[in-house]
C-alpha cells in the first residue's frame, strides 16, 4: 500500500522528532542502526532516506532498549523480528517468544512498530506455543489439518494446533479429526461458490463485499456446525 508523501520523514526531521527524549541521539548513530539492520527506510530516486512513522516507532524502540534496559543490538533485533513475525518477545534472555494474539482467529494485538504483521511461527514455536509433540505435528500435517505456508506456520496452523492439543486429552488422535477436514473443505467449496461471482466484478468495493461476504458465512458455518453437534448429542443422552 502505497503512503502519502507527507507520511515521510527526512533523517533531520526523524532527529528533531527523537532529540526531546534522546538527548545524544545523531544521525550518524541513525546510519549506524540502518547498516545494522534494525531499520530499512526507503529510498528516493537520488538516494535520500525517507523515514515512515514505523520506522521512527522503531528507532524509539531501539533507542529506548539500549538505554533503559541496556540490551545489546542482537538483542533488540531478535525481539524486532519476533514482534514483526506477530510474536511477543521473551521476556527473559533464552525464553522462547509467544504469539502475540487475541483470539483464535488470527487477530493480533497490535504493534505500533511492526506494522501489519501477519503470524509467522518456526516449527519449535508452533511445537511451543500449542503444546504439541513432533509426532502429533507430523500427523497432523500427513492428515492435511496442517500445513506450512513457506518457511513459516500462520494463526490458521496455532489456532487448529492449540484445537487438536485440547481435544487430544480425550484420547482423540489426528486420524479421528479427518472428518473435519473434510467437512471443513465443502464448506469452503459453498463459499466460494457465493463469493465468486462477487470477485468478478470490476468496481473498486468488491474484494472487499467478497471478503465481508466470506467471514460472516464462516462465522455462520461454525454457529450451525456446533449447533448441529449439540442437537445430536442431545439425542444421544
Amino acid at each position: 500500500m502505497s503512503v502519502p508523501a507527507r507520511a515521510y520523514l527526512s533523517i533531520g526531521e526523524v532527529l528533531g522528532k527523537l532529540r526531546g527524549d534522546f538527548p545524544d541521539i545523531t544521525i550518524s548513530k541513525i546510519r549506524f542502526l540502518e547498516s545494522e539492520g534494525l531499520i530499512d527506510p526507503q529510498r528516493t530516486p537520488s538516494g535520500y532516506r525517507k523515514f515512515t512513522s514505523i520506522d521512527l516507532e522503531r528507532l524509539r524502540y531501539v533507542l529506548s532498549a539500549q538505554r533503559d534496559q541496556y540490551l545489546p543490538l542482537r538483542v533488540i533485533k531478535e525481539n524486532l523480528d519476533a514482534l514483526d513475525r506477530g510474536l511477543q518477545p521473551a521476556a527473559t534472555p533464552g525464553a522462547a517468544p509467544t504469539p502475540r494474539l487475541v483470539s483464535v482467529d488470527g487477530e493480533l494485538a497490535p504493534s505500533h512498530f511492526a506494522g501489519e504483521s501477519e503470524l509467522r511461527l518456526s516449527r519449535a514455536e508452533l511445537l511451543e506455543s500449542a503444546s504439541l509433540t513432533e509426532e502429533q505435528l507430523v500427523e497432523l500435517e500427513s492428515f492435511g489439518l496442517i500445513s506450512i505456508r513457506g518457511r513459516f506456520y500462520d494463526a490458521d496452523a496455532l489456532a487448529v494446533a492449540r484445537t487438536v492439543a485440547s481435544i487430544a486429552a480425550f484420547g482423540i488422535e489426528a486420524r479421528h479429526l479427518r472428518s473435519f477436514k473434510s467437512a471443513a473443505d465443502r464448506e469452503v467449496g459453498l463459499v466460494e461458490q457465493v463469493i465468486t461471482p462477487l470477485l468478478r466484478q470490476k468496481s473498486s468495493d468488491a474484494k472487499a463485499r467478497a471478503e465481508e461476504v466470506a467471514n460472516e458465512l464462516a462465522s455462520l458455518s461454525v454457529k450451525l456446525h456446533a449447533a448441529l453437534v449439540r442437537a445430536g448429542l442431545h439425542r444421544v443422552r
